[in-house]
């Protein structure tokens, strides 16, 4: 008899290490990085999966996890404290025939095949933490069992030029899947999946396990295990979102995702009630707008104080901002001081760091072509400092 038994529980990925944001994720683990003033990446996939009364969640944890496992905490802030299901941060650890790290994506789910069956799922949602977006598993798992699906993968639509950075499903009139293609030069469709799969955890239970036996596999969802499913026949179907949903693991993207809560036609609207992210939110004072202060277009966190000109920016709790400061299309982290005279421009700057008086970071560049400057955590740019842009401080 199973006490905690649930009908779906999610398995979220959030053991990235982020090398493509280079000095960002040295020490932090990529869903953990700051966005949009006052979120981390992995409040998205956490908010989505309480939004879809889906309440039991395995966070697998590998790369720098100390930040991380400290902002989830007990999970009280998506409401996910509870005492049947409830946020589980999952390491790799010891266990009798020895330890490993997390080999791949579907060995990561594998090590932890004994915590899922804890709770006897009919389903298993596996999700990734490095995406931002707004999705309703609930509609993709009521999708699979209409279909009775053995997997279901969700896609979504991108353009021909961009569709060789993705696995794409190429489908048959009523969605199944005949065919996964790794990142094809000449894709056939321009359905990308998004690394978001609901499994009959029956029929994935048994994939992982043969998986794992085979020594010349990755360990890996899309290059292993969908294939093999296909290849046995099971019912494979694409689930097809319609949204916004980018994946934030570069540092244009990160920048692009941040600029595009700043568009009210981008089709990522966070004041949105019916449909709420949730974070842990740290008690900041009201933020304090000076005299001298010019805001446009941006968004402005409490605790911050500002006394000098800002255009198109996010800017992050505990921010100070001196005077006669030009701030234009940047994503200012958490507890930056940028000091009198500073210009700053196409940047990231990361959290703790500092910007020294009349220092210039950055520049104007074209959009088709971004060259966004990056200043890393806790890092300081001299007085009278110029950083061009595209360039890195670390």
């Amino acid at each position: 008899m199973f006490t905690n038994k649930k009908e779906c529980v999610a398995m979220l990925l959030a053991g990235g290490q982020g090398t493509r944001l280079y000095s960002l994720t040295r020490d932090l683990a990529k869903p953990a990085v700051s966005f949009g003033g006052k979120y981390r990446i992995i409040d998205f996939p956490l908010s989505n999966c309480i939004n879809s009364n889906i309440d039991t969640i395995g966070v697998l944890t590998q790369y720098q996890p100390f930040n991380l496992n400290q902002y989830i905490g007990n999970g009280q802030p998506w409401d996910l404290d509870r005492l049947n299901g409830g946020v589980f941060v999952l390491p790799p650890y010891m266990k009798n025939k020895g330890s490993d790290w997390y080999k791949g994506t579907a060995n990561a789910i594998y090590q932890n095949i004994q915590f899922v069956d804890k709770f006897d799922p009919e389903y298993v949602l596996i999700l990734s933490g490095d995406h931002i977006y707004k999705m309703d598993y609930s509609k993709m798992l009521d999708y699979h069992k209409e279909k009775n699906a053995d997997c279901t993968i969700a896609v979504i639509n991108v353009s021909k030029e961009e569709a060789s950075r993705f696995g794409i499903m190429n489908t048959n009139a009523d969605n199944s899947v005949y065919e996964f293609e790794e990142k094809p030069k000449n894709p056939k469709s321009t359905n990308a999946s998004m690394g978001i799969y609901i499994f009959t955890w029956e029929k994935l239970r048994k994939y992982l396990i043969e998986d794992e036996e085979d020594k010349t596999s990755s360990n890996d969802f899309g290059k292993n295990i969908i294939p093999n499913m296909l290849n046995d026949g099971q019912k494979l179907f694409a689930y097809k979102f319609e949204g916004y949903w980018k994946d934030v693991g570069t540092i244009s993207s990160l920048w692009e995702a941040n600029m595009d809560l700043l568009d009210s036609n981008s089709g990522i609207n966070l004041d949105d009630n019916n449909w709420k992210i949730y974070a842990r939110n740290t008690a900041e004072p009201p933020h304090y707008v000076g005299n001298n202060a010019q805001i446009v277009n941006s968004l402005v966190t409490e605790g911050c104080e500002i006394d000098g000109y800002i255009k198109n920016s996010v800017i992050s709790s505990g921010v100070k901002v001196g005077k006669n400061v030009v701030i234009e299309d940047c994503n200012i982290m958490p507890n930056v001081v940028i000091e009198d005279g500073a210009v700053i421009k196409y940047t990231i700057v990361g959290p703790g760091a500092r910007i020294g008086k009349n220092a210039q970071v950055g520049g104007v560049c074209d959009k088709s072509s971004l060259k966004i400057a990056v200043v890393g955590p806790d890092a300081v740019v001299a007085e009278n400092q110029v950083v061009p842009m595209g360039e890195m401080i670390d």
